[in-house]
């Protein structure tokens, strides 16, 4: 067991899938969650998504040892801010962003002293949303980048590590403006021309949806599946 307790914020894809292979590995002994929507907090308890599902934030992170911020990067900060009061001492605050300075900038300034930060950034997601779509073999063989932003504390930086090899990710650590430049290349750049090609097929109606289906290329399905991947996310 890596730790007593892991808060899960935010109920998506990546917090599910971290659930089901935290049990699988019996990494935890228990994992709690919280999602903004009422909807999707039922939908977890439906599904038995982590072992006790909250209504608040302050109940989720109480006495977690680990929480993880599996929100969108715009919102990071204030979830943050909210949760900061609650943090026990010691407790290791990870996320699981797309890009790491911004996410620096905003979470670090809201932990209190004694709270070690160590974002980082699982390279594993399909183009599925939402509590129902997470599975425990996700992160299986899949890189895992840790971006602890100097000063962090190597014990928690090697628990963090822990666990991600326990869900059978490959783990590396990496300099947070070096992740931004790598990401932008082999990631967002590449969402970026789905979304916009995807857009352009939709806008141009001379060429009908089954034409599309038809003659469409494994490269364009490609495009057309990264482009049903969820919108807020990606433009954060």
């Amino acid at each position: 067991m890596t730790y007593k307790r892991v808060a899960l914020i935010g109920l998506g894809l990546i917090a599910s899938s971290m659930f089901w292979a935290i049990k699988r590995g019996h990494l935890a002994g228990e994992v709690t969650g919280y999602a903004r929507s009422e909807a999707t907090r039922d939908t977890a308890r439906r599904i038995g998504l982590c072992d006790r599902v909250c209504d608040s934030i302050a109940d989720a992170v109480k006495g977690a040892d680990l929480v993880v911020l599996c929100v969108p990067v715009g919102v990071m900060g204030d979830v943050a801010a909210e949760m900061a009061p609650h943090l026990a001492p010691g407790a290791t605050v990870s996320d699981v962003g797309s890009v790491k300075r911004a996410v620096i900038d905003a979470v670090g300034p809201h932990l209190p002293q004694g709270v070690h930060f160590v974002p980082g950034h699982p390279l594993a997601g399909t183009e599925h949303s939402g509590p129902e779509s997470g599975f425990a073999e996700l992160f299986d063989n899949r890189w895992c980048l840790l971006v602890p932003d100097g000063g962090a504390d190597p014990d928690a930086v090697t628990r963090l590590r822990h666990l991600w090899e326990g869900m059978g990710a490959k783990v590396e650590e990496m300099e947070p403006d070096h992740h931004d430049l790598v990401l932008a290349v082999t990631s967002h750049a590449p969402h970026l021309i789905a979304y916009t090609m995807v857009g352009v097929a939709d806008d141009l109606r001379r060429v009908t949806d089954s034409e599309v289906i038809q003659y469409s290329a494994a490269g364009f399905r490609d495009f057309t599946r990264i482009a049903a991947s969820d919108p807020t996310m990606w433009r954060d």
